[in-house]
């Protein structure tokens, strides 16, 4: 179903978490990355938002369960547990391959103007798109009911409501006057924040929906069944992907350290960590593995952050998928 409210105020905390990690610390929250880092290469830097992003499942679980997705099934025989392990093994190799997925490309690449993660979102979503409504028909894209359109919308419950504002107030009034006043350029502050900015996120991914499979595949639905079709993702663009366009215009990051420009410098770190790679620096593996990634995305309407909660809520769909996530890492 159409989920207005609840999308906007999840996409709100989305930004929160990207655009805070890197106004705070500095780094752009590529949650492909990050996942991999902190199993072969576990820091300070990755470590703590893993932590934080799926510890996000407990306040929800706690407070307002009916938040989190209601999964297919997990695999119960052989054929589906091979067709799991081969999508997790797509994403896995996909987003090494193609540098990133929706957080480092889109939602972070696209506000920071990159020409590279234009490319690989049009890539990624136009072949995600594609197999949604290519394979089966459409048929992998669930209905929402036998007389309810998927682009009815629906409000969030009282109880609903309440947990979502008080999170997007508890993590603006975090973000932009707790940290910036009480925190300093510590390595405990920044890994303070890094734990939070990852909470921020996974219950970003939680309230908009983008850790619903379902919900994702519905978005790609228009072309052949609009009664299936659920526009709420396109809200993540409006209240995620806009102010992290703003802020990061405004930040005007990459300058040298200056006194008299303290804004221009991250509030937590003393200098900028992002990407390096242009254009000029695409081949053929960004290409492959950014079609991979959107085969993965629209067979099963799962991308990194998601699939690690969903690994976590529905543990013998995780195992069989994070093993192919990983395998795939490898090459």
């Amino acid at each position: 179903m159409f989920t207005p409210i609840q999308t906007s105020l999840g996409a709100w905390l989305l930004f929160q978490g990207s655009s805070g990690l890197l106004v705070h610390n500095g780094a752009v929250f590529g949650i492909s990355s990050l996942i991999s880092g902190s199993v072969f290469s576990p820091s300070r830097d990755n470590v703590p938002i893993i932590a934080g992003l799926v510890s996000s499942i407990l306040p929800v679980y706690l407070l307002a369960p009916s938040l989190l997705p209601s999964y297919p099934a997990a695999p119960d025989s052989l054929a589906t547990a091979a067709t799991t392990f081969g999508v997790g093994l797509l994403l896995g190799w996909g987003t090494k391959n193609g540098r990133g997925c929706t957080s480092g490309h889109m939602l972070c690449g696209i506000s920071r103007l990159s020409a590279r993660s234009i490319i690989s979102t049009a890539i990624f979503f136009t072949t995600a798109l594609i197999t949604a409504n290519v394979v089966g028909g459409g048929s992998n894209i669930p209905p929402c009911g036998p007389s309810t359109p998927c682009y009815t919308a629906m409000s969030p419950s009282t109880p609903e409501l309440a947990f979502i504002s008080g999170a997007v107030i508890l993590s603006t009034i975090t973000n932009f006057f707790i940290i910036p006043k009480t925190f300093t350029r510590t390595e405990t502050c920044r890994i303070a924040f890094a734990y939070i900015a990852g909470l921020e996120f996974g219950l970003g991914l939680l309230i908009s929906g983008m850790a619903d499979s379902a919900k994702v595949l519905r978005f790609f639905a228009l072309p052949t069944d609009p009664s299936r079709f659920d526009p709420s993702l396109a809200l993540i663009m409006a209240f995620g992907l806009g102010p992290s366009l703003v802020t990061y215009l405004s930040l005007e990051p990459g300058q040298s350290l200056d006194k008299d420009k303290p804004a221009a410098n991250p509030t937590l770190a003393e200098r900028w960590r992002l990407p390096t790679a242009t254009v000029a620096d695409i081949d053929w593996r960004f290409v492959a593995g950014a079609l991979a990634f959107g085969v993965a995305w629209g067979l099963k309407g799962v991308c990194p952050g998601p699939a690690l909660l969903r690994s976590f809520l529905q543990p013998s769909w995780g195992l069989v998928t994070v093993s192919g996530y990983f395998v795939g890492n490898l090459f």
